[in-house]
């Protein structure tokens, strides 16, 4: 089964590459596309486990569209900065 969230935060594939690397290895998705440009989360996965999804996300600085707001949005989109960073970096590294 598959679903999609709506996050806010995503800038590049290093991003991308960061979120799909947590959902799968928190066995939280059997696999994983991002849509970069419209901050979109395709889960192939049991919808069960969404909310789980989701949260996780969230911890990552990448909050589901609309449940942010105030500090909490400044406080993830810093979160989202490091994370795009660390992508970037395991791209570079890994010579994609």
């Amino acid at each position: 089964m598959s679903y999609t969230i709506d996050v806010e935060n995503i800038k590049c594939g290093g991003c991308a590459n960061s979120i799909r690397g947590r959902l799968l290895e928190q066995g939280l998705a059997h696999s994983v596309e991002v849509d970069v440009e419209h901050g979109r989360v395709a889960v192939d996965g049991n919808p069960e486990w969404r909310q789980q999804a989701v949260d996780a996300l969230a911890r990552m600085g990448y909050p589901e569209v609309g449940s942010v707001e105030g500090m909490k949005a400044a406080a993830a989109k810093a979160k989202s900065f490091v994370s795009c960073a660390i992508g970037r970096i395991d791209n570079a590294t890994q010579g994609k």
